[in-house]
């Protein structure tokens, strides 16, 4: 497995080890004593699977006040995933970081609590894995405008196929600053 950092403290990109031949491949998604070993978590609360189509763009997505942190893998497809820093005490506060994740490269990204994520799909579409720390919370369920300018995201170029909720969703600056995450002690 290959660690690689992204310049934002705690937001990784992993490359694990696959196994492959003319028949396929073989590779972990996530090892307790492995992952341990580049201090990510241990364990993990949630699992979920997300389809997306040609032209989706999904978030910039956060959970507060119970946060949560994601493990992201992309079984089909690709796509550029993002994560924002939006700990308003965090040196890194509104930085961000993207790649393309993909069924060819096995790359994933571990998202940590206190960051908004979102990926669009690049091609026909995905099929996306997340671990994630904490289980959803419906009443901590966020969102984050993905085309702030404070943040200026570089999204790749075309159009995007948005929800309404991040369609609506706020800017950053407009966002209280007690309704933000911040670094754990």
């Amino acid at each position: 497995m290959k660690l690689i950092e992204t310049g934002i403290p705690g937001l990784v990109i992993i490359e694990p080890k696959v196994h492959g031949d003319s028949r396929g491949f073989f590779k972990e998604l996530w090892n307790a004593s492995r992952y341990a070993s580049i201090k990510l978590p241990e364990s993990f609360r949630q699992s979920n699977v997300s389809s997306s189509q040609a032209g989706v763009l999904r978030g910039l997505h956060y959970q507060f006040p119970n946060e949560q942190g994601k493990l992201v893998s992309v079984l089909k497809g690709r796509i550029f995933d993002v994560a924002v820093d939006i700990r308003v005490d965090s040196p890194t506060f509104k930085q961000w970081a993207g790649v393309e994740l993909s069924a060819e490269n096995h790359r994933q990204l571990y998202v940590p609590e206190g960051f908004a994520h979102g990926f669009c799909v690049l091609g026909d579409g995905a099929l996306m894995n997340y671990l994630c720390t904490t289980e959803f919370d419906a009443s901590s369920d966020a969102a984050l405008a993905w085309d702030d300018p404070d943040i200026a995201v570089k999204w790749p170029e075309g159009e995007f196929n948005l929800s309404d909720k991040d369609r609506q969703a706020p800017k950053l600056g407009d966002i209280a600053p007690e309704n933000l995450p911040r670094m754990a002690l």
